[in-house]
């Protein structure tokens, strides 16, 4: 492809299918399921929050593996295609199981429990990375990548617009009688979705580049190009504070919701009398909202960079994201509109920092070929992926010890002290690590410039055939 080529509409649009199949479960993982976990299913913050840690660390193992696996698959769809006609199926079921609660004890529950996330965690692992690779070869040109990129997450967003409007009225509806009924009748219907959507990303997609026939490459060799790839080395420490900032406010929301806002009888500034609003009424509204704030956010984000910059973009919005998070800090339960608004701001924000992420990570796969004279799109990728993994990990263990100190009790009336740090983790805590965050994406080295000599470069090697020689050996670094 030429720097001028575009890629059609509709290719983009069945791209981004990929994601709003991926993000039906994840939004579910990262908003409700540890909810599920305490007031479902009977665990305490505590189990539930070193359930998060040991299955997501050792799932993050799997990443890389996946990666490599990827990138040496050789089918007449592609490396990465295949792997969304192969996984989607086992991806539906074992999200099923995942939300059932069997009639077992206390430890034959934490055994399942276990067995179900961390089977969940690799098949979404084995489908996830590959979809992801696919951003970094469906076109060389970076400008096309982070436009596809906006489509890949305006799809995230709208997935998980539904997952939050839709899944407390519908777990009530179907669980009247039996709330765990209710979790596994819904995911039943989630995941007939996700395999629909998943064969709309297959089949509407192509791969576009490839690396050299002539490629010599081996595991150690990927690895050591990995690790000494200066920008994308930056971007994983950057991640992995990134996404434990993002994941400790979803982790917590749905307890804050419950627990601190609660039900509120309020008169709201365009009603002339007052209503009383369930948590249920609250949440399908609180969290949908910032899902439409981010993809408003998103289908600006590329006109926003592509004036100032991906970095410089992706640094602005997240300073703005951050004091949005802060300000929670001082939002009384009954301020709804102040709190809804600060959402929808917040998300409007915050939503669009993972489009220029991934962005990002698909130039240091150029910057990697260009440098090394190899590319490992797949590796690239799944690495980053881990680092996403261990941001949610970590997460969801400062959630659980934290309100499990407070002396939190699922389904009561809490105790000041636990109403304390739900506010806390709301707020002071996820914006203290996103400072930290902020502060790593400052040293990210690439820009726009370079990387159009970079993708000016490639492009006449990839011309020339043969393995590209490594970056000192052709033009400065």
């Amino acid at each position: 492809m030429t720097i001028r080529e575009r890629l059609p509409l509709r290719e983009k649009l069945c791209y981004g299918c990929g994601d709003f199949a991926s993000c039906l479960f994840w939004a579910a993982f990262s908003t409700f399921l540890f909810i599920f976990y305490t007031d479902v299913f009977g665990l305490s913050p505590a189990a539930a929050g070193t359930l998060l840690l040991v299955t997501r660390v050792l799932d993050a193992v799997v990443d890389p593996i996946v990666g490599m696996l990827a990138d040496r698959t050789e089918t007449r769809w592609g490396k990465f295609r295949p792997y969304l006609v192969w996984f989607c199926l086992p991806y539906a079921i074992i999200g099923v199981l995942m939300f059932t609660t069997p009639d077992l004890g206390p430890t034959g529950k934490l055994i399942w429990a276990y067995a179900t996330y961390c089977a969940m965690m690799v098949v979404y692992t084995a489908i996830n990375i590959p979809y992801t690779s696919l951003l970094g070869v469906i076109s060389g040109d970076p400008i096309e990548r982070t436009s596809v990129s906006s489509f890949k997450f305006v799809f995230a967003f709208a997935a998980g617009l539904v997952v939050k409007f839709s899944l407390p009225h519908m777990t009530a509806f179907f669980g009247a009688s039996d709330p765990r009924r209710g979790w596994e009748i819904t995911f039943m219907f989630i995941g007939a979705v996700a395999v629909i959507f998943f064969l709309i990303t297959f089949f509407g997609t192509k791969e576009r580049v490839h690396p050299s026939a002539t490629q010599q490459t081996s595991v150690g060799r990927d690895l050591r190009d990995l690790f000494t790839n200066g920008p994308w080395l930056v971007l994983l420490a950057a991640t992995v504070t990134f996404i434990l900032f993002v994941a400790t406010r979803s982790t917590i929301m749905a307890h804050y919701l419950k627990y601190f806002v609660g039900a509120q009888t309020v008169t709201l500034p365009w009603a002339s009398a007052p209503k009383t609003y369930s948590y249920q009424d609250i949440t399908s509204v609180f969290l949908p909202v910032g899902d439409a704030g981010s993809i408003v956010g998103v289908l600006l984000v590329g006109w926003f960079a592509g004036r100032v910059g991906k970095k410089p973009a992706f640094l602005i919005l997240f300073a703005i994201s951050l004091a949005l998070t802060m300000a929670f800090y001082w939002v009384k339960p009954n301020q709804l509109v102040w709190m809804t608004v600060l959402q929808f701001l917040g998300s409007g924000t915050g939503g669009p920092l993972s489009v220029l992420l991934w962005a990002m990570y698909a130039d240091t796969a150029d910057y990697s070929e260009w440098k090394k004279g190899r590319r490992a799109t797949g590796l690239v990728f799944s690495a980053s992926t881990m680092s996403q993994k261990a941001g949610w990990a970590i997460g969801g263990v400062v959630v659980g010890f934290m309100l499990d100190a407070a002396g939190f009790i699922p389904n009561v009336a809490q105790s000041p002290k636990v109403l304390h740090s739900l506010v806390w983790l709301m707020s002071v805590v996820p914006a203290l690590i996103g400072v930290v965050a902020f502060a790593l994406f400052c040293f990210y080295p690439l820009n726009e410039a370079k990387m159009g000599r970079i993708e000016t470069e490639l492009k006449a090697r990839r011309a020339g055939g043969g393995e590209t020689p490594p970056a000192e050996e052709t033009a400065p670094a």
